[in-house]
């Protein structure tokens, strides 16, 4: 019995693998990932190293990364909307592949400086503008309705696990062979997920409605009319605003932390971010065990996140640090698992691209301003006193959406935290009756 129940809980778990190109796409989605960590670990150090040690140096890097993502990803959702989905995704892992190859070249000959760094950041959140918004809508074409919460919980697990593995390697790595040779590496590694893309088989995806034409701007503000006027969704865009914003600004306050507060090698500002993973991956596997994403479990979530990221301000010791950083893993991953998960299952199948660039916008897009706050104030205060201050602007926005909830209580759906599809997708593309009804919105949780 107790091994049966084991397969059970197993095959829950991993449902989203029953899928031939989910799993293609899983494993070179890991690959890849692996590799950019690496490189990010790489590159907020060399930066320290470029600037003098500068706060402000380190956050520039986030700004012109995440910057394209604000102002071009509600463009890259209707994109997204438009065309097929792999191929978009083609081209743009092949663009941050390219971009790898110039920033390794350049580490190697020893011609970098902090601009470059800035204009190749600046490069790949271009990429990073379309790639987001079409990975998220793409995942319920390979997996279907039924194991898309599973699936989503199952990315958020893979990306973990790549944020495991790539700084503690990366850390070993700048040591042992260089800048240079983690850059390498992580070019290298896009030709896992670009291979994964064209193996995979067009007759197994699941079908979605035409792509819709029209005016960009005119399909963009459609898209943030549906979003604002769907109260369900609504609640998600404010608590993923507010968060996104202050709190997910990781690859600028982790290395602050590391070499201000606990004065670590680079090697230990690697074990510090593997940490943090660490906690992701047990979030995210839970998250794929339940398969629903409760409205309470999103508000829940965030509110711990905002305690944990301040009393990690306050912390200037390695043993509280350590725990405090897994928990904030474990808890900023069950935030944006459930996020993305009601996102994608709340959305109308012609709106999931612009929905989940929104998703992008608040997640990644806001990392700009964010990263300048938290610079800022490190460079002005400290960056303890920075970083309780963004802990407190989360807190604020937890309660934000608390009050839209209260005073739109009557718009929402029950909160069971059963994640059927709002808007019902089809069986897959090679079989009969692949343009299914839509069905009515069933989704408990939201």
């Amino acid at each position: 019995m107790t091994q049966a129940r084991s397969r059970l809980a197993i095959g829950r778990t991993f449902a989203a693998f029953r899928s031939y190109n989910y799993r293609l796409y899983w494993g070179g989605q890991l690959v890849s990932l692996t590799g950019t960590w690496m490189q990010n670990t790489a590159l907020s150090w060399l930066v320290l190293r470029l600037s003098h040690n500068s706060p402000l140096a380190v956050s520039l890097v986030s700004t012109f990364q995440f910057l394209p993502l604000l102002v071009f990803a509600l463009f890259g959702g209707v994109i997204a909307d438009r065309f097929q989905k792999r191929l978009l995704l083609v081209c743009t892992q092949s663009i941050m592949l390219t971009s790898a190859l110039v920033l390794a070249t350049l580490a190697a000959t020893g011609l970098i400086n902090v601009v470059e760094i800035y204009i190749l950041a600046a490069v790949n959140g271009a990429a990073n503008a379309l790639d987001n918004p079409g990975r998220q809508a793409f995942v319920v074409e390979m997996v279907g309705p039924q194991d898309l919460p599973n699936a989503v919980a199952l990315n958020s697990t893979q990306f973990n696990i790549s944020r495991l593995l790539g700084p503690a390697v990366g850390g070993i790595a700048i040591a042992a062979v260089g800048y240079a040779a983690c850059f390498y590496l992580n070019a290298a590694s896009f030709l896992a997920v670009i291979g994964a893309l064209l193996a995979m088989r067009p007759d197994r995806f699941f079908s979605v409605p035409a792509p819709q034409r029209g005016r960009m701007l005119s399909q963009v503000g459609a898209g943030l009319r549906y979003a604002v006027g769907d109260a369900e969704i609504a609640v998600v865009v404010i608590l993923l605003a507010v968060i996104g914003t202050l709190g997910f600004n990781f690859g600028v306050f982790v290395p602050l932390i590391a070499k201000f507060q606990l004065h670590a090698s680079a090697g230990g500002y690697g074990f510090l971010s593997s940490t943090m993973a660490a906690g992701s991956v047990v979030a995210t596997l839970g998250v794929a065990y339940v398969g629903r994403a409760k409205r309470l479990t999103l508000l829940v979530s965030g509110a711990a996140f905002s305690i944990v990221l301040a009393a990690l301000a306050l912390s200037r010791w390695w043993a509280l640090s350590v725990p405090l950083l897994a928990a904030m893993g474990l808890t900023s991953s069950v935030f944006t698992a459930t996020a993305s998960s009601r996102l994608q299952v709340l959305a109308r199948p012609e709106f999931r691209g612009r929905v989940m660039s929104i998703y992008t916008l608040l997640f990644l897009g806001s990392t700009p301003v964010g990263a300048l706050i938290c610079g800022g104030l490190s460079e002005a205060f400290g960056v303890q006193a920075a970083i309780a201050l963004m802990a407190a602007g989360c807190g604020a926005g937890i309660i934000a959406g608390l009050a839209y909830i209260q005073r739109n209580r009557d718009r929402l759906l029950p909160d069971s935290g059963h994640l059927g599809m709002a808007h019902g997708m089809t069986v897959p593309v090679g079989t009969v009756g692949a343009e299914g009804s839509a069905a009515e919105r069933a989704v408990g949780a939201g």
